[in-house]
């Protein structure tokens, strides 16, 4: 029993160690004290104690004599690892370096730093940002009527535009010096949000100049005399920007665009000089159709040597105005009736000097590089502050008209099967505000966000997809018929344009987000490949022995955090929080390690095959967002001075995400190629089994009771919508009604207990409420109210009809090939 119990104790003085994340030498110590003990004090066999002596000399003499260490173990590891390591690609290289790493390094380390996460500043706008957002952001929203822009013009109407460029609209990333709003990325994104509660068409309008287009990349790249033309320019509208990437042959892998440019010699208003001569095929270019200035991406070739030796000198981009000779632009796609500005750009041997190259000549062939340091912070933005506004607009109407429309005597949000569908709603909006607010809120530290800004982009547009996939559930034929009263079909007609644009969401889930963050966000793995390109031999072996050693140490721990954690629900975790919060927290302590032990056990037994694992990459990738999410909404829950009426909906949007990472964990389990590795990994994540569950019934109820009246919660999530009561806001007309209609339900259930009860006995609701007034069972206040709120119903559950003319839009073709003319 001695020397099971002294073989016990060395374990648990491993585990430990692991758990703390003790040094080698820490290790050492305590597993030397602890044998001295045994061998002073315990009854154990002398070959027990003999045996764990070695054993733990076996180990720590090694791994504690650093030249031994390099010699007999690193070299041989390091000679193996320069077969097995991926293999990256100059492109894929480009795009790891590119960003920087946040939170998500973090939760991919396994002991996320709490502290970290909740020092992080609050999302707070400006005096000046607040008064935009209150003022002309609010005016512009007035101007739009969304069934004359989608149905009647398929645009913006022209005083919308024009109050666009007035306002700077076009100008909130670019800074004051050069006439713009100079906006915070948080800022940015609440505009964004807000627009697009009143109308996709126009959100999309204000944010693409925005994101990646041709003012990012000038104020990252431009030439002084670029910026200082065309920032101005841009910032007060003078210049309608769009950028041409994606082609017909190159979607999601832009960097096999065909596009193409040779330099040479050739005549320029007049004169000869250096330029390009391009040919280039774009398509779905947002503001393409009316824009004034094209920001271009093609592949820049040097056939005759022109600028040096190199002929293929890669992704170039350059700023062309509209009116460059021998482009082609102007028509316009339709994207899924949703008529944002969007349509083909394309050129036919287009010469223009080199100085039309952003950042001149000097930036021949840095095209890539350039998008991807740019598209991280754009991405982390546009798509999804668009996605958590639309989330938030789907929850505060579907509650509101969950409460009014009324069926079998009842609101329709009384319904069970209604209230599941309002708990996803609510709770979904929830996330997507959380994660939208906490990666914007990563650009204003600094960060160029890659692996989070394709959590955000993948995970709010999903989520608005769900979203507007339950509202229309809820509404039923209110969603369905078009008209100037249907506030919810084209947001379900637009969702799959936001998972299309931006990567595609298949790509960014399968490649990028675990993709990314399995290298860019280890601790190790960056520096462990890092160490293969030093060409100094002495030099090489010591920086990858360090990585590899921090690497094992840190695997090591992982697991046995990951096991510990698993055995105690994560309870060993020190995590901040309330006695009400700390379970969430201990959650993303817990599986923050099984996300790690995941991790380093794929990329050992796959190497680099893991990289055309899409799906296990996916669900490894779907760990890592939920942890990102559920970290997020924990974050903004304490910014906000953890209000208890919110604890319902942070409830269900913690207890989803758990759910789901748990689900992703089996999953990965489940598929993983080596099933001995699969059953160690199932042992260690999930000691005790897998437990979560999706939010109970009682807290779905809860939750779709929260967004059926108005309250401090249902403010706190609604807050960006633009909710004003006006002739062109059915939503606002429906939100300045609800209290008055719940204000008359006691009276409704009066009118019907005394009609069911023959108390009163006219044919007629009108007829019924006469009687009432005359019988005394409701005075002269209670019948105005009822004859206001029941025509408040009447008009928010109507729907609309057209003479049929008025449904055509206009001569039609009258054959195929004049309609594809």
């Amino acid at each position: 029993m001695s020397g099971l119990t002294l073989y016990l104790t060395l374990a648990g003085i491993a585990l430990a160690c692991g758990f703390a994340r003790s040094s080698i030498r820490q290790w050492t110590i305590a597993s030397v004290l602890a044998l001295l003990a045994f061998s002073v004090l315990s009854s154990a066999s002398t070959l027990a104690l003999v045996s764990a002596w070695l054993l733990v000399a076996a180990l720590a003499v090694p791994l504690n004599h650093t030249p031994w260490r390099r010699q007999y173990l690193t070299a041989p590891v390091l000679n193996t690892y320069r077969k097995l390591a991926p293999r990256l690609s100059e492109t894929e290289e480009i795009a790891l370096e590119a960003g920087t790493v946040g939170w998500e390094g973090e939760l991919f380390g396994g002991k996320p730093r709490f502290g970290q996460l909740l020092a992080q500043p609050k999302a707070e706008l400006s005096a000046d940002e607040r008064a935009f957002l209150d003022g002309p952001v609010e005016t512009l929203c007035a101007m739009i009527d969304e069934w004359d822009v989608n149905h009647v013009r398929a645009d913006l109407p022209p005083e919308a535009w024009q109050y666009i460029k007035d306002q700077r609209f076009f100008g909130m990333i670019i800074p004051k010096a050069y006439g713009g709003l100079e906006f915070s990325a948080y800022a940015h994104s609440a505009v964004v949000q807000k627009l697009s509660t009143k109308n996709a068409v126009l959100a999309s309008t204000v944010s693409v100049p925005n994101s990646l287009g041709p003012a990012e990349l000038l104020l990252h790249y431009g030439t002084e005399e670029q910026k200082n033309y065309y920032l101005p320019r841009l910032a007060k509208g003078e210049e309608v920007p769009c950028f041409g990437l994606t082609g017909p042959t190159a979607g999601s892998d832009a960097t096999s665009i065909p596009d193409e440019g040779v330099i040479c010699r050739g005549e320029f208003k007049g004169e000869e000089v250096l330029g390009m001569r391009l040919n280039f095929d774009k398509r779905y270019i947002t503001l393409a159709p009316v824009a004034t200035l094209i920001g271009l991406a093609f592949r820049l070739k040097d056939p005759d040597g022109l600028l040096g030796d190199e002929k293929d000198l890669g992704i170039s981009l350059a700023l062309l105005p509209r009116d460059t000779q021998g482009m082609e632009i102007g028509r316009r796609h339709m994207p899924l009736n949703v008529p944002f500005q969007n349509g083909p750009i394309r050129g036919t041997d287009v010469f223009v000097p080199l100085e039309y190259l952003i950042g001149g000549p000097s930036m021949a062939g840095q095209g890539w590089r350039m998008l991807v340091e740019c598209l991280s912070v754009g991405r982390a933005i546009s798509l999804p502050s668009s996605a958590a506004g639309g989330s938030r607009a789907a929850a505060l109407a579907t509650g509101a008209y969950a409460r009014i429309r009324r069926q079998f005597g009842l609101p329709i949000g009384r319904f069970e099967g209604v209230e599941e569908a309002l708990a996803r709603i609510g709770g979904k909006a929830y996330l997507a505000t959380a994660v939208s607010e906490a990666t914007a809120l990563a650009v204003d530290r600094g960060e160029k966000p890659a692996v989070s800004s394709a959590i955000a982009k993948y995970h709010a547009t999903e989520l608005a997809r769900q979203v507007a996939g339950d509202t229309m559930d809820v509404h039923g034929g209110k969603a369905v018929i078009l008209g100037p009263k249907n506030y919810a079909g084209r947001g379900w007609q637009g969702a799959p344009i936001a998972i299309t644009v931006e990567g595609a969401n298949i790509m960014t889930r399968s490649l990028m987000i675990f993709g990314q963050g399995a290298i860019r966000c280890h601790p190790f793995v960056l520096k462990e490949l890092a160490a293969l390109g030093i060409e100094d031999r002495r030099e090489q072996l010591r920086a990858f022995d360090k990585a590899l050693f921090g690497h094992i140490g840190l695997a090591f721990s992982n697991a046995s955090r990951s096991l510990l954690l698993g055995l105690t629900g994560g309870r060993l975790a020190r995590t901040p929080g309330s006695r009400y919060t700390r379970r969430y927290y201990q959650a993303v302590a817990r599986y923050s390690a099984g996300l790690g032990l995941a991790a380093d056990l794929a990329m050992l037994v796959l190497g680099g095959k893991l990289k055309f694992k899409e799906r296990l990459s996916a669900r490894l990738g779907d760990v890592l967002s939920h942890l990102y999410m559920l970290s997020a909404v924990l974050k903004r829950y304490e910014d906000h001075g953890r209000p208890a009426v919110d604890a319902p909906m942070l409830n269900w949007a913690c207890q989803y995400s758990i759910y789901q990472t748990q689900q992703a964990f089996a999953e990965v389990i489940r598929n993983f190629p080596s099933r001995p590795v699969a059953w160690l990994m199932k042992a260690l994540i999930f000691p005790l089994g897998a437990w979560a569950r999706l939010p109970s019934d009682r807290l779905d109820h809860k939750v779709a009771a929260l967004l059926q009246s108005p309250n401090e919660a249902r403010a706190r999530l609604t807050s960006l919508v633009y909710a004003v009561a006006e002739p062109n806001n059915p939503v606002g007309q429906m939100e300045a009604a609800l209290p008055l209609i719940i204000q008359a339900e006691p009276l409704e259930r009066k009118i019907r207990k005394a009609a069911a009860s023959g108390e009163i006995e006219g044919e007629t609701p009108l007829e019924q409420l006469a009687d009432a007034l005359d019988e005394g069972l409701i005075n002269q206040t209670d019948y105005d109210l009822l004859v206001q709120t029941r025509a408040l119903v009447a008009e928010i559950i109507a729907v609309d009809d057209f003479d049929p003319a008025a449904l055509m839009a206009g001569r039609q073709p009258e054959t195929a090939v004049e309609q594809a003319a």
